[in-house]
Order: structure tokens, then sequence, then C-alpha cells
């Protein structure tokens, strides 16, 4: 049976792009990144693309490309269009599918719905922590704005330089397992990708179950 997982993060730049390569490699799975805001021409989906080593991966359109990188709200008013949650809809698959956010969480997509009214209650949602100064909080709060929205995290991938008393906190805190960390490499290639997909895959498969 297919699974959808999303791939989320506790702001921008925290990797959810690389960590969407990763996934999509250990699964095959396909991919979606329903909206971009800004780099249309070298877009999310055109990096995981050029990082993907298999076959099978479908890489679908955006619902939304927006020409202005900024929050998703703001570019679509410039475009003169509206975001609407509920009538976006998803790609039809009977393969895995890697569904990648934008920003945070609670990034507005118009003036009352954010990035999390796109994950629904069946999504193995993933989140991505990357340490920084505040990020102990922001990976906090975005657990909690999960767990009372009623969305399962089936765990943190943590990405760059490692801060074992950070991720110990933050592992304590939210009880949430660490399904992988990502060192601080110098480039990311599909040779790199596929190593990280080979550490991955055996827990995504046990995930599967969850």
């Amino acid at each position: 049976m297919s699974q959808t997982y999303f791939i989320t993060g506790i702001g921008t730049e925290v990797g959810k792009t690389i960590v969407s390569a990763i996934v999509t490699q250990a699964l095959e799975a396909d991919y979606w990144k329903p909206v971009q805001a800004g780099d249309l021409d070298n877009s999310d989906t055109h990096k995981v693309k050029d990082l993907i080593g298999n076959k099978k991966t479908v890489f679908h359109p955006n619902a939304f490309q927006l020409k202005t990188p900024m929050s998703p709200h703001a570019a679509a008013e410039i475009d003169g269009v509206e975001i609407k949650p509920e009538e976006m809809k998803r790609p039809v698959t009977d393969n895995d599918l890697v569904v990648e956010g934008a920003g945070g969480l609670l990034v507005p997509l118009n003036n009352s719905r954010t990035i999390a009214d796109l994950i629904k209650p069946s999504d193995k949602v993933i989140l991505v922590s990357r340490h920084y100064l505040g990020s102990i909080n922001h990976t906090l709060l975005s657990a909690e704005a999960l767990k009372q929205r009623g969305l399962k995290c089936h765990g943190i991938i943590f990405s760059g330089a490692e801060n074992p008393s950070t991720e110990d906190i933050i592992r304590k805190m939210t009880g949430l397992p660490v399904l992988l960390r990502i060192d601080e490499e110098e480039s990311f290639s599909k040779e790199t990708i596929n190593k990280y997909a080979g550490r991955l895959k055996p827990v995504l498969e046990k995930m599967k179950n969850e």
C-alpha cells in the first residue's frame, strides 16, 4: 500500500529539499512540491530531480508557481492569484509520494490558511531541524503545532553540523525518534544522496507499518 510522506521544516533553509531528495530516492517515490515561490528556473523540483538516481520517480508539477521568493501568500498576491488549499489536488499515483512543504508549518498560503493545512492525518510527517540560535524553540513549537492539529510526526531529521546537547533535549522534550542525521557536506550529489538514502531506507520501511 502506497504512503504519503510530508516533509516539513522548522523554518526556511533548514534542508527540506535535501531531505526530500533522500526520502524520494530511498523509496523510489514520486515527488511533489505543491507551492513554489521564486526561482522557477531552478526550483526545488529541479534540484530534487538532479539529485535522484532512480528511474521510477515521477516528478509532478507544482499546483502553484509564483514568481517572487516570498511567503506564498505575498507572492500569490503579487501574481494576482489566491491559493486555496481545498482546491489543491494531490497527484494521483500508485507509488509512494513525497510532498515537500514551503518554509515552516505556519507559513501563510492566504489570509487564513497555512502550510499545515496541506497535511492530511494519514500523512507520515517528517520534521527537518537544523541547529542555530533559537532552533530548539522552533523545533519544539513545530512538534507542538503538529500535535495540536492531530497530525502525527513520525520523527526528526537533523541537518547540518551536529550538536549533541541540542539534539538530546529536543529528543527528550518531543519524544520523537531521530530518523537520520545529515552531516554538513561540502556539496550534495547523486552519490551523496544515495549514501543517505541507503541509511534511511530501513527506517522508512519500518515506518510504513506504524
